[in-house]
């Protein structure tokens, strides 16, 4: 069978597909059928679907995108499904060899493909096609297959059995390359269900209830390649995990304390949040025990590869992806190599090199010293500018995409050390820092060129004289290793550094015992130019993500649940008072269960409540959920600082619920009623601050049950309904 330039050989297939996910399939191949791959980004976000998003999102690709693929290559991949590593592969091999037992799912993986004329897709059992297959691979791709070897292999070993077997088609030099989630890994823990078997602990509890899928802890997977493997292998640690891996650690390069952030990653079906993830990974890293507790590995199987770390920008707009690699091109030496992703990145990775002449330019004689860069056009003209080895290098990793090259350097970042000065407590060193960053930023400053991402993570400090104690403010080279954002004009120090420390503030909960707004008077900034500020970094982070959904948003869009098993265990011993309000906090960065709490004032008469809210400064919106449930509310008031807030259709006071007859009266026939109150609206308002702000409710509920609330919604149906 032919779709495209695809090949389908059909030779060992049963006549039927003995596994499928229902009717979604469908729907899969008619996207891959009907749509181009361009348009797949909008279907992901107008679907809202777990199924869609996992097998059409191009983050799919990360997992191998980073492998040193020649074209003279030939590559097997084994279990290719609808072929969301497929396109990536056949972009950069010579030749890709496919097996999978569904030829609906060949059939996706064709048409998404068939402008690709060195696809073959054989449908069958493994088993039946394996004696067919040549012994000259020089990639064997098993990307979340390995784990079902127990149905693949009819063996007392299966697994011990799959690899010997794979490896009669290697060639001498060739590798396997493995992913597969971490038996252990930290996400199952947390409260994330086990991700084939959906259900909770399982895997952990060494799947007491059997099945055919087996995952495997580090130590586990290494025994089997100890009995099965004779050769190196290189275990990686794809972040958050291999099926959206946005960084790759390796054991060279481990993450460092505060790089885990982004750990809500439940896609697919509800989870439980039992501890905070990125506090305990943080003290897993400081005891280096992260390895054994990664939510996922990728193992390479053959002789070592060069890179150690790579972090994937691909959720940005085309022109600005990016993916940034550390290779370990010598025992004592590394490099940093960033590529473009997409033909449209060229054009912005060219750029860091001007940057680096610019800003090289601007800094010269002063304290701050720039990264050394080193532009690499890899194409038919610089072909004679490059050594042998920098032209395969180029062909591995580019296909004939300029990249360019800084050096790595081995130091203490400026974030770290003032992360260390917080922990201490010590805000006079903080200061101290902030101010000497202000001191060198300001050299030459009237140039016109900014580096406008000069965060303090950005900055890397060194030793000056190794014979001496390490001194950040007299004994310390301060370096700027990344100038990606850098921009031909002048832009105000102050404006720079207010980023700087708005930036490290929101990437780490724990660093908002610094008060901005030290910050903002030691700059001399009014609270009008702040709020300027806070603006104008939204528009720059949507010049660089344009429209794009981010992962967080797809995650909430597809809506499945977090449940907080101790909050729920409150509400349920106290439900009876209906006295329990969840209150959300935005301070620039959205609501979440992360910065959410229990409303603890409430005065109670019947069923008459009284909140009151101390409010913090940097709080822009809050959001109070009255109930677990449907219910109906009278708002009675809402008062800041002792001052009325107007309630009715323009009021800083919004619902999602549905407002009836003539007073504010609203039906909530969801179980996630809220209200939510536009603080920073009433403040521009000209309300009266206070040193402690305070926000009062009143208001009368009653709750609904599920019958009541069909009828209500039934009754109720809303033309519109205004959410904030």
């Amino acid at each position: 069978m032919q779709i495209g330039k695809v090949n389908l050989d059909l030779t060992h297939y049963p006549g039927e597909d003995l596994y499928c996910d229902g009717e979604v399939e469908n729907k899969l191949l008619h996207i891959a059928r009907d749509f181009s791959t361009i348009e797949y980004p909008k279907i992901i976000e107008q679907e809202k679907s777990w199924e869609v998003l996992y097998h059409f999102s191009s983050l799919r690709e990360n997992i191998v995108e980073w492998v040193p693929l020649q074209k003279t290559d030939k590559v097997l991949e084994v279990g290719s499904g609808c072929g969301a590593i497929t396109g990536v592969l056949s972009r950069k091999a010579g030749s890709v060899t496919c097996i999978d037992l569904s030829q609906q799912r060949s059939k996706i993986n064709a048409y998404r493909n068939m402008e690709q004329d060195n696809i073959d897709i054989k449908v069958g059992n493994f088993e039946d096609i394996e004696p067919d297959l040549p012994d000259d691979y020089d990639y064997i791709m098993l990307i979340g297959v390995f784990e079902y070897g127990q149905a693949y292999i009819h063996s007392a070993t299966p697994f011990d059995t799959f690899l010997q077997i794979l490896k009669k088609h290697l060639k001498p030099e060739g590798r396997i390359i493995i992913a597969i989630e971490n038996r252990l890994g930290l996400k199952y823990w947390a409260g994330c269900r086990e991700d084939h078997l959906g259900t909770y602990f399982s895997g952990l509890e060494g799947y007491p209830e059997g099945g055919v899928v087996r995952t495997f802890s580090k130590n586990g997977l290494e025994e089997i390649l100890k009995r099965s493997w004779e050769g190196d292998y290189s275990f990686y640690y794809p972040y958050p995990d291999y099926k959206f891996m946005t960084t790759l650690y390796s054991d060279e390069y481990l993450p460092k304390v505060g790089e885990l952030s982004n750990n809500m990653r439940n896609f697919d079906r509800d989870r439980m949040v039992l501890f905070d993830e990125k506090q305990v990974f943080d003290s897993l890293t400081r005891d280096n025990m992260f390895p054994d507790f990664s939510n996922s590995f990728l193992v390479v199987l053959g002789p070592k590869l060069q890179t150690i770390y790579a972090r994937y920008s691909n959720d940005r707009e085309p022109e600005f992806q990016i993916r940034t690699d550390i290779l370990q091109v010598e025992e004592e030496r590394r490099i940093v190599r960033k590529s473009p992703l997409t033909d449209a990145a060229v054009n912005h990775v060219e750029q860091i090199d001007t940057a680096y002449q610019k800003l090289r330019e601007r800094y010269q004689g002063g304290e701050l010293k720039i990264n050394r860069c080193r532009l690499v056009k890899v194409n038919d003209q610089a072909m004679e500018d490059l050594t042998e080895e920098e032209y395969s290098e180029g062909m591995e990793t580019s296909h004939l995409r300029p990249y360019v090259e800084l050096e790595y350097l081995k130091g203490i970042s400026l974030a770290e050390l003032m992360d260390d000065k917080l922990k201490k407590e010590d805000l006079e060193g903080f200061m101290s820092l902030f101010r000497h960053y202000v001191e060198i930023l300001d050299y030459h400053s009237e140039m016109p060129v900014a580096d406008f991402d000069l965060i303090f993570s950005n900055i890397i400090l060194t030793g000056k004289d190794y014979s001496k104690p390490f001194h950040p403010l007299t004994n310390a080279t301060w370096t700027l290793i990344d100038y990606e954002w850098t921009f031909g004009k002048v832009v105000p120090i102050r404006e720079l550094a207010f980023r700087a420390a708005y930036c490290y503030m929101l990437e780490d909960s724990k660093r908002k015992a610094l008060n901005l707004d030290l910050i903002q008077e030691e700059l001399g900034i009014s609270e009008k130019e702040a709020d300027e500020f806070r603006e104008q970094e939204k528009g720059f982070q949507r010049y660089v993500t344009g429209n794009r959904k981010s992962m967080t948003e797809m995650r909430d869009l597809i809506g499945f649940d977090r449940i907080n098993p101790v909050d729920y265990m409150q509400k349920m011993a106290t439900l009876e008072h209906k006295s329990w309000v969840q209150i959300y906090e935005n301070r620039g960065e959205g609501f979440s269960e992360e910065t959410a709490y229990w409303a603890t004032d409430v005065m109670e008469d019947g069923d008459n409540r009284n909140l009151l809210i101390r409010v913090d400064k940097d709080v822009l919106t809050l959001r109070l959920d009255p109930a677990l449930s449907g219910c109906m509310v009278v708002l009675r008031g809402v008062r800041f600082n002792d001052q009325e807030v107007t309630l009715g259709k323009d009021s800083a006071v919004t619902t999602n619920g549905i407002q009836i007859g003539a007073e504010n009266a609203y039906i909530f026939t969801t179980k996630d009623p809220n209200i939510t109150i536009d603080i920073d609206g009433i403040r521009r308002a000209g309300f009266q601050e206070e040193e402690i702000d305070l926000l009062e409710v009143e208001w009368e509920i009653s709750l609904l049950g599920d019958t009541m609330m069909e009828i209500l919604a039934e009754q109720y149906k809303p033309k519109r309904r205004f959410w904030r």
